[in-house]
């Protein structure tokens, strides 16, 4: 490899000496402190300069072969690259350089996108740990007024009973003492009568006879009705009752809490589903609430039936029952993701969902299923489907269908409307916030009209 002398004059245009060193040249570079003309240090020739050039033909590779994608000298071009597609080699890079931008700028794109999601996770890791802390502290807090109010409930009942304990025992001791006394006079008495007896006299006796006092007459009854022992057992019971609902009650929203606590949030919530058995995943099994149910809808199979009856039936009074509408609740709310089916037969049914806090009692809109802001309602209606919330009606698409399928994401704000057939019809989706926790409704209008929650 021959070296190219370079000139020692330091006015060299410094473009120059940086072609060089980058065709391998030595170049003098002036050591610091020392003046330029005086002193140069060579600077070895490109490690990589070996590669740059062609091994066929010992020429420097200016040319770029698209056909072949590789380097080439202008030699190559006449040989086993002739007819191939070629540029100059500084062409390709600024090309190449080109779409290397493009990538960059995609890359740091996706880079600032994923930066920004990583910020939402943590953002999101803080807020879990925020709602979980405070989740916990008015758990406990609530918990514990919860315990407090027990123990004191415990408290006044014991002290109710001491209380009627001592005012029943002064009672009956008052009473033994009234009874001592006048069994002490009765006794008196008797020793008299037993003294005249044995008087042998008979003129003394008669003439001692009429000076015996007379027997008083007694101030209670000849006998004393003693009860069973069950003084309190009476309240024995009713704290066993009491303590039975709140075990019902436990147990009943226990499972309402833990799916609470479990459900994914949204940012990682799945997609709705898109076949029935990816909705049966999802399946909850419902319960009628007896206490909602109007009194003449009557309720079978284990609370997941209802009938229509023209008769009224004998359920007791109860603050959450309908009175006007003829409708009824689930026992449970729902919460999560839930999915379940309703069948009707002779039609004249509401399917729908509702807060616990809709009225309940009177004709008007603040109780019936979709005529108000607290419930939503799907139903059949002269051949056709209608969907129905706060008052307002929208006419639906869709094959007519006994069987629907209800589809409730809550913390999502999804319900969606299925008809259940063959195959599934989408027939409305809403798009909202539920600002409450969901129960599961059903509503009728004719005699005989029935609905069963499918399990």
């Amino acid at each position: 490899m021959r070296k190219t002398a370079i000139s020692k004059t330091p006015s060299k245009d410094a473009r120059t000496t940086r072609s060089q060193e980058e065709s391998g040249q030595c170049v003098e570079t002036p050591r610091p402190g020392i003046e330029p003309a005086t002193f140069r240090k060579l600077v070895a020739p490109s490690k990589k300069l070996q590669e740059n050039i062609c091994s066929r033909h010992d020429e420097v590779m200016k040319i770029f072969c698209r056909t072949d994608q590789q380097s080439i000298c202008y030699l190559c071009t006449m040989d086993e690259h002739k007819g191939h597609e070629t540029v100059p080699a500084a062409a390709e890079r600024t090309e190449k350089q080109k779409e290397l931008e493009v990538r960059r700028l995609s890359i740091q794109k996706r880079i600032q996108e994923r930066e920004k999601d990583v910020k939402l996770l943590q953002q999101e890791v803080e807020a879990i740990n925020g709602s979980a802390d405070k989740a916990v502290e008015d758990s406990e807090k609530m918990f514990t007024e919860l315990i407090r109010l027990i123990q004191k409930r415990s408290s006044d009942v014991k002290q109710q009973v001491r209380s009627q304990q001592e005012t029943e025992v002064s009672r009956v001791k008052e009473l033994q003492e009234k009874l001592e006394q006048e069994i002490a006079e009765l006794k008196r008495k008797d020793g008299e009568l037993e003294q005249l007896s044995h008087t042998e006299d008979h003129n003394q006796f008669l003439h001692n006879y009429p000076s015996l006092s007379a027997l008083s007459e007694s101030t209670h009854s000849s006998s004393i009705n003693i009860r069973p022992l069950s003084y309190f057992e009476d309240v024995t019971a009713a704290v066993s009752e009491t303590r039975d609902k709140l075990q019902d009650i436990l147990r009943e929203e226990w499972t309402n809490i833990s799916l609470t606590v479990t459900e994914e949030d949204v940012l990682l919530s799945p997609p709705e589903p898109k076949t029935r058995a990816g909705f049966l995943k999802y399946s909850h099994e419902i319960t009628l609430d007896p206490n909602t149910a109007n009194t003449h809808l009557l309720l079978s199979e284990g609370n997941r039936k209802v009938t229509l009856m023209k008769q009224k039936q004998s359920y007791s009074d109860h603050p959450d029952r309908f009175v006007g509408r003829l409708q009824v609740l689930s026992r449970k709310s729902l919460t999560g993701r839930c999915y379940w089916e309703v069948e009707w037969r002779r039609g004249g049914v509401d399917v729908a969902v509702a807060y616990k806090n809709i009225s309940r009692a009177g004709l008007g809109g603040e109780c019936g299923f979709g005529n108000n802001d607290k419930s939503w309602a799907l139903y059949w209606y002269l051949g056709s489907f209608k969907f129905q919330h706060n008052n307002v009606e929208t006419l639906l698409s869709g094959p007519r269908s006994s069987r629907v399928g209800v589809y409730l994401d809550h913390r999502a704000g999804i319900l969606s409307f299925y008809s259940v057939s063959e195959t599934m019809t989408l027939l409305h989706r809403v798009q909202t916030t539920f600002t409450q926790p969901l129960y599961a409704g059903l509503r009728f209008w004719f005699d005989g009209a029935t609905a069963e929650l499918i399990d």
